[in-house]
């Protein structure tokens, strides 16, 4: 297969383009910064045509990642770029597809599993889930990222593709031992006696293997009768404080200060991040991959945490 990924060089795209380019396939990023990878990276900038549109002809599957970081600081400036640089560039790619004389069969658009709304009392799958938004007491911040959410789904679904098949994944935070990601960050909270609860500890965290969140995707390309949106994430997220003790256990140590709330709020402003990313509860489940007959390798925290640890290990055994 030839498979497209824009926005395909950070932490999850370089996951795929790895994967299926160890498996054999053509694998080709677009980004706004090119670079050197083992496969072929073209240039674009999320707004206009260019020379990669004709490379769409001969391609299979499109998995679009493209969007700006949401680790900073929710200012004017960034919430624009964060909404923009996603909802336009899936339109451009609305309008390319379905354009095409001979298009992917399959579009696989990334989405997020913060559009719920933010839930403590029960798990939120795709058929009973209930999207978040101007919730009571809910911060700005949050209602920005839903916002965001659903505008990105709204753009992706505007525009029917008959001889493409769309999927719109809701995806949980994917974990993997490489450095920078988010499994990198806070193993890193726990290597420095840092990994105790954050905040009150009881909002649930979602997640999802990395080898298993390939491995979904595989399976989403296969599945012909699959479309619409797909929750990914493990079958059994877990509260915050139950996480992070699995994650010391998996590291070796019984050390771990929790932060309270308005230590995050401190620390992310000093990081320029937002407290979102660690206080809301995200109680996400994958409805319709386990309907589907999907398999996890790794649906409890525990082993996945001890897996991630042990390749974390190996990947790093120079550096400490």
């Amino acid at each position: 297969m030839q498979i497209i990924i824009p926005g395909g060089s950070g932490q999850v795209g370089r996951i795929l383009a790895r994967h299926f380019h160890s498996k054999g396939h053509a694998v080709i990023v677009l980004s706004r910064h090119p670079h050197e990878a083992p496969w072929r990276v073209l240039t674009w900038d999320g707004l206009t045509p260019g020379a990669w549109v004709e490379e769409f002809e001969r391609s299979d599957v499109c998995i679009n990642l493209a969007g700006r970081s949401v680790n900073c600081r929710y200012n004017k400036q960034n919430r624009r770029a964060i909404l923009e640089s996603r909802v336009r560039s899936t339109l451009l790619l609305n309008k390319t597809i379905a354009g095409l004389s001979r298009p992917p069969r399959v579009w696989i658009n990334a989405s997020t599993a913060t559009i719920y709304r933010h839930a403590l009392d029960r798990a939120m799958d795709e058929v009973s889930g209930e999207l978040g938004g101007n919730e009571p007491g809910a911060p700005d911040t949050w209602n920005f990222s839903i916002d965001v959410a659903k505008e990105w789904e709204e753009a992706f679904f505007s525009l029917s593709t008959p001889g493409t098949r769309k999927i719109a994944i809701r995806s949980a935070m994917t974990f993997s031992p490489d450095r920078g990601g988010v499994f990198d960050v806070l193993l890193n909270l726990v290597r420095h006696g840092l990994g105790g609860k954050q905040g009150s500890g009881k909002q649930f965290v979602s997640w999802i293997h990395d080898l298993d969140f390939v491995r979904a995707i595989e399976l989403l390309i296969d599945r012909e009768d699959i479309s619409g949106v797909i929750n990914l994430a493990s079958p059994n997220p877990l509260p915050n404080r139950d996480f992070m003790k699995a994650l010391r256990d998996a590291w070796g140590t019984r050390i771990g200060l929790p932060a309270a709330k308005w230590m995050l709020e401190i620390g992310t402003f000093l990081l320029r991040s937002e407290s979102e990313l660690v206080l809301k509860s995200r109680r996400v489940v994958p409805g319709r991959l386990l309907s589907c007959g999907f398999e996890f390798r790794f649906p409890e925290w525990p082993a996945a945490a001890r897996d991630l640890v042990a390749r974390w290990r190996q990947n790093n055994s120079r550096d400490y």
